[in-house]
């Protein structure tokens, strides 16, 4: 019998979370109150590319969100960390911090078709004139808007999974992300053991986390989460003692 292989599982809570909530509408409930390892066992066993896979490690990087808008949401984050936890669903809980400040800026919108920033310009019912009264059309609208920010959570699953992979706690590894910045730690992790990378979101898989199956040591592969993968691996209600917020 071949010895079991240790699939360590690092994810990106925010990451996830978003792209949970692009995938399954943000009004949708049935599918935030996530476990974890259920979710991340069910993709080892369906993706069947590692011989005597088992999950042996569930890292979860996240940032408690700031209550100055909405309590209520401090609180129902507060309470599924605990239930994570309750239910030994991670096996480690990595907290960064969330930021929130005041940022100037031009206005901007979304292009309908790229959905990229295009900035706006004075026009009717508000335009700009110079002291003279002569039209401005090309002036930029600046506001002062509040900004809210997560931090450290990218880092954190970058340094758990290099310091994991490196020091020979795990023979495989499953990242669950689609930032961009985790491209060079997934790159030497590839270099040591084979490596899953799970998009959680509607976007393509990021160019830069993309690379060829046999590279490194080979046995790489990837995926995109689906709102079934959500919907079908849920903790239960209640569970150690903490009840599934309302609206989840």
């Amino acid at each position: 019998m071949l010895p079991a292989m240790r699939v360590g599982v690092y994810i990106d809570g925010y990451n996830l979370y978003y792209g949970g909530r692009r995938l399954c509408g943000k009004g949708t409930t049935g599918w935030r109150w996530l476990d974890l390892r259920t979710l991340t066992d069910s993709i080892i066993v369906r993706k069947g590319r590692w011989a005597s896979a088992a999950l042996s490690r569930v890292v979860y990087c996240t940032a408690r969100i700031g209550g100055s808008s909405d309590p209520g949401a401090v609180r129902d984050q507060a309470t599924y960390i605990d239930a994570l936890q309750a239910a030994g669903s991670v096996d480690h809980l990595e907290e960064g911090y969330y930021l929130e400040k005041t940022a100037i800026g031009p206005l901007a919108v979304a292009d309908p078709n790229t959905g990229r920033p295009v900035l706006c310009h004075p026009g009717w019912p508000l335009v700009i004139q110079d002291p003279p009264g002569q039209p401005r059309p090309n002036a930029l609208v600046l506001a002062k808007t509040l900004r809210r920010e997560e931090k450290g959570s990218d880092v954190n699953v970058a340094s758990h999974l290099l310091i994991d992979v490196i020091g020979g706690r795990v023979d495989a590894a499953i990242v669950i992300s689609n930032d961009s910045d985790l491209s060079l730690p997934l790159r030497h992790a590839r270099t040591l053991v084979p490596v899953g990378l799970v998009n959680p979101s509607q976007r393509p898989t990021a160019g830069a986390l993309r690379g060829l199956a046999a590279e490194g040591v080979g046995g790489h592969w990837w995926r995109k989460l689906t709102s079934s993968d959500l919907m079908a691996n849920q903790l239960a209600d209640p569970i150690g003692g903490f009840d599934k917020p309302t609206g989840w």
